[in-house]
């Protein structure tokens, strides 16, 4: 009888990871946060498919057998910054993907009382895939591979994603996407972000899809909006009142604007979310869109010929929104009256520019324009 092979370094990490020991699973993570950060500093390392894979599966059982809420959220915490030990943005890309393959594969085996940490490492995972993005200075083509990457492992119809998967991710990525990125990014790249949704929106044949999209997405876009005019009007008044304000007066400003507007410039992940609060006003960081942007490219997508007349019926509404929007009219009646104001000022000055044509939002005559009270 020959000598016995060695198993290969990831699957005796995997087995470790899987144990039924606590201890043995602890040091197992170590262990391979080391090993990812050793291995992906040679030239000529990295990992394979197949080997992430493996990873993966010792990963995802290590969290099958964590018990106690407060260990899970840590362990969760450690799983999904093992992203950041990958020295290659190809190494963390493949790593990412491995999760979603893995999510996919095992998520129909997963039971009620389990659903809950594994609901919550999908949004860990998510939040840490976006903060290397914002490491990368939220490079261009590294977000297009990242949303790309999403797109075909969640919402594509070829892929394997069950509906739970479906349905949390577009549940969270707004969200998400808010706590890390609301502070620097711009409306131009929050509108790059949200592209793959409008066509997948337009195309699907899946309808929890669609009324998942178009609620996570695009009403949550509107139903943030005053909010979001509230937060940029304070940015561009900011620079008027401390010209009349003492340095000693500015000073004891900064504590109460930083909670409201959620700035997330160097947080730790346990702190980038706001505590939550009563009423309505304990909203967290929103995204800056321009409205009539979003409209525009969501009417591009719904108007294909091709698109169910479902889907363009359901797009078409949220459209209409996102028109009154650009125009200074907001769905709900507490809007903030200086915001309000002052964005019906601006839009004023720019009567120049054009809006959708009101034609095509109709659908074979059947819908009429809603008639507005004009003020």
């Amino acid at each position: 009888m020959g000598p016995r092979v060695p198993l290969p370094p990831e699957i005796q990490l995997a087995q470790r990871l899987a144990g039924n020991e606590q201890v043995t699973r602890d040091r197992a993570v170590k262990r391979l946060r080391k090993y990812i950060v050793a291995r992906t500093q040679r030239a000529a390392g990295g990992f394979t498919h197949d080997e992430l894979l493996k990873v993966w599966k010792g990963l995802f059982y290590c969290m099958w057998m964590q018990d106690k809420a407060l260990l899970q959220e840590e362990l969760g915490r450690t799983i999904s910054q093992l992203i950041h030990a990958f020295q290659t943005t190809e190494a963390q890309h493949l790593f990412l993907q491995t999760f979603w393959q893995t999510m996919n594969r095992e998520w129909t085996g997963i039971d009620r009382l389990r659903l809950d940490k594994f609901y919550m490492l999908m949004r860990m995972v998510l939040n840490e895939s976006l903060k290397a993005l914002k490491m990368q200075g939220w490079e261009e083509r590294q977000a297009e591979r990242l949303l790309e990457l999403l797109t075909t492992e969640i919402l594509h119809p070829d892929s394997q994603a069950p509906s739970g998967v479906k349905s949390h991710f577009l549940e969270i990525f707004l969200e998400e996407l808010s706590k890390v990125g609301a502070a620097e990014l711009t409306a131009d790249q929050n509108l790059k972000f949200i592209e793959p949704f409008c066509t997948i929106a337009a195309q699907t044949k899946d309808s929890l899809v669609l009324h998942n999209i178009t609620r996570g997405v695009f009403e949550t876009i509107v139903e943030q909006a005053p909010f979001a005019i509230e937060d940029l009007m304070s940015e561009l008044e900011a620079p008027e009142e401390e010209e009349g304000t003492s340095e000693d007066e500015r000073e004891e400003d900064v504590p109460s604007k930083e909670p409201r507007r959620g700035s997330l410039h160097g947080a730790a992940p346990d702190t980038s979310e706001e505590p939550a609060g009563d009423g309505e006003d304990s909203v967290g960081p929103v995204l800056q869109f321009d409205y009539e942007a979003v409209a525009s490219r969501l009417f591009a997508a719904a108007s294909q010929q091709d698109t169910p007349s479902q889907n363009r019926k359901r797009l078409y509404k949220v459209i209409r929104k996102l028109q009154d929007l650009a125009e200074g009219l907001f769905p709900e009646d507490d809007v903030p009256e200086k915001a309000c104001r002052n964005l019906q000022e601006d839009r004023r000055e720019r009567k120049t520019k054009k809006r959708l044509p009101k034609s095509a939002l109709q659908n074979k005559g059947k819908a009429a324009r809603r008639t507005r009270v004009q003020t």
